[in-house]
C-alpha cells in the first residue's frame, strides 16, 4: 500500500438537493448535512456549509449569498458544488483533500451532459476514480432488497430535487420515471399559499417546517394547527396567523397528485411478470417525501398496491451506496455505465 493510499479513502455520497450524506469505507456514514453553502460575493470564498450555512438562510449580509447548488437533483452552481464536494470530502478525511474512489448516487432521469458536471465536478474536488449510481438502485441496495434476483421491486425515492420511480430487476432498472416535483417543490406551493391567500411572505425554512409539522397527503384522524410568523406584504410588517393542516394539505395538493400520477404512468408501463411481483411484494417508499403524513396511505388507495415506508428512509441512498463502495466488484452491473461522447 502506497503513501496516497494511507491519505485517502473510499467515499460513496448521495449528492442531494437538500442533503449530503457521504459513507467512509469501513466507517459507515460520517456526514450527514444540508447541501448549502455560504461564500464572499467578491472572492468565492467558502464561508460555511451545511448545517452552519443553513443557519444563515435568509438573514445573510449583503456581501454573503447563502445557495444550494444542486437544483432539481442537479448541480446548478458547477463552482460552488465543486467547493462543497471538495469541503465534505477534507471534512470526512480529517483534513485530507482527496479520495481515491467515489460512488456517487445520481437522479435516473438525469442527462449524459448533467452526469458529466456532477463527474467533473468529484474529480476537480480529488477523487482519482468516480462511478454512479442510480438513486433509485442505490435506495433499493439501501433497504435489503435484492436486486440480483429476477423478481420485480418498485421504489419511489423523493427527494428534495426529485422523485425517483424505479421498477428493478436483475441488477437494472426496467421501468423509470423520474420528475423534478419533490420536497422543494413541496415548499415552494406552501410559500406560494401563504402569499396568495394571507398575503404573508414566509422563507424557505419556514416553509419546509410547515411541511415537516403539519403537511399531509390525506385528512389526518386529528387536524392540526401552527403558529406561522412571515411579512405582511400589505404593511410591510411583521406578521402571526394561525394555519390549519387542512389548509396546508390543499397547498401540497397539487404537487401530490403529481407524484401519483408519476406512480402510474410508470405501472402502466411495467411487464405484466413484474407487475404481478410488485402486487406480491408492494411498493417501497423512500427519502425524505416519504415522511409525508399519510403518504404512503394515499398512493395505496389510489394504486390498490401494497405500500411500505422504508425504515429510516432519509439514509436509504447514503446506505445503498455505501453498500456498493464496500463491495464494488460485486455490483459492478449495478453502476451507470460510462458514456463517451
Amino acid at each position: 500500500m502506497g503513501l496516497f493510499d494511507l491519505l485517502s479513502s473510499d467515499l460513496a455520497m448521495d449528492l442531494g438537493t437538500a442533503n449530503t450524506l457521504i459513507h467512509v469505507k469501513g466507517k459507515g456514514i460520517v456526514l450527514n448535512e444540508p447541501s448549502i453553502v455560504a461564500y464572499d460575493r467578491a472572492t468565492k470564498k467558502i464561508i460555511a456549509l451545511g448545517n452552519r450555512a443553513k443557519e444563515m438562510l435568509g438573514k445573510e449580509p449583503k456581501e454573503i449569498r447563502v445557495t444550494r447548488p444542486m437544483r432539481d437533483g442537479v448541480i446548478a452552481d458547477f463552482e460552488i458544488a465543486e467547493g462543497m464536494i471538495r469541503a465534505f470530502i477534507k471534512q470526512v478525511n480529517s483534513g485530507v483533500m482527496s479520495a481515491r474512489r467515489v460512488v456517487i448516487a445520481i437522479p435516473s432521469g438525469i442527462t449524459e451532459v448533467e452526469k458529466r458536471a456532477v463527474r467533473d465536478s468529484a474529480e476537480h474536488a480529488g477523487a482519482k476514480e468516480v462511478h454512479l449510481i442510480a438513486e433509485p438502485m442505490s435506495a433499493a441496495i439501501g433497504i435489503g432488497i435484492d436486486v440480483d434476483a429476477p423478481m420485480g421491486s418498485m421504489i419511489i425515492d423523493i427527494g428534495g430535487g426529485t422523485t425517483e420511480i424505479a421498477v428493478i430487476a436483475l441488477s437494472g432498472i426496467v421501468t423509470e420515471e423520474s420528475i423534478r416535483i419533490a420536497g422543494d417543490e413541496m415548499n415552494n406551493a406552501i410559500g406560494q399559499y401563504f402569499k396568495r391567500n394571507y398575503n404573508i411572505l414566509i422563507g424557505e425554512k419556514t416553509a419546509e417546517a410547515i411541511k415537516c409539522e403539519v403537511g399531509s397527503a390525506i385528512p389526518l384522524r386529528e387536524e392540526l394547527t401552527i403558529q406561522v410568523k412571515g411579512r405582511d406584504l400589505v404593511s410591510g410588517v411583521p406578521k402571526t396567523t394561525e394555519v390549519s393542516s387542512v389548509h396546508i394539505r390543499e397547498a401540497l395538493n397539487e404537487a401530490v397528485q403529481q407524484i401519483i400520477d408519476a406512480v402510474k404512468q410508470a405501472l402502466e408501463r411495467t411487464p405484466p411478470e413484474l407487475s404481478a411481483d410488485i402486487l406480491d411484494r408492494g411498493i417501497m417508499l423512500t427519502g425524505g417525501g416519504a415522511m409525508l403524513k399519510g403518504l404512503a396511505d394515499r398512493i395505496r388507495k389510489e394504486t390498490n398496491l401494497p405500500v411500505h415506508v422504508a425504515d429510516d428512509p432519509l439514509t436509504a441512498v447514503a446506505r445503498g451506496a455505501g453498500k456498493v463502495i464496500e463491495n464494488i466488484n460485486h455490483y459492478q452491473r449495478v453502476l451507470v455505465r460510462n458514456r463517451r461522447f
